[in-house]
């Protein structure tokens, strides 16, 4: 068994973070010691990691206690699990592609500024006046 303590460190979650789970119900059947102490065990651990990465995913405190909930209902709500977590896959792939843009943004910005320093593109700005290479090169949008 796992004091809150020892169970925050084998999770990498805060204490408070922790407490605020078990206080919105997302670990179910938290067991106390003899001083009323919350207590986990290795399924709750497991649990507990299992909630922290669907946190990280993007899903929302609510939509983790309706996962919850579902999982409560045994092996007949596997599809609607399912369901839930391609929709959580399909947020992951847009944020990836939103990063893809926004790298290759810098990845292009880097690149001009190397070809200014090295004398093969002029520099130009959008925010102060430098003459008239002002219009620049075109860049990528950055999403």
């Amino acid at each position: 068994m796992y004091t809150m303590k020892q169970a925050c460190k084998e999770v990498g979650m805060t204490y408070e973070a922790l407490k605020f789970y078990c206080n919105q119900g997302l670990v179910p059947h938290v067991k106390r010691d003899k001083n009323n102490y919350r207590v986990f065990d290795e399924r709750d651990i497991a649990w507990i990691k299992g909630l922290i990465c669907l946190k990280r995913c993007g899903m929302s405190i609510e939509d983790m206690k309706k996962y919850l909930e579902l999982c409560r209902q045994g092996r007949r709500s596997i599809p609607e699990r399912k369901r839930i977590l391609a929709g959580q896959r399909e947020v992951l792939i847009e944020k990836m592609e939103d990063l893809k843009r926004n790298l290759a943004y810098i990845d292009w910005k880097q690149g001009y500024y190397d070809d200014v320093l090295s004398g093969k593109a002029e520099y130009t700005s959008h925010i102060i006046d430098v003459g008239e290479e002002e219009k620049g090169p075109g860049n990528p949008v950055c999403g």
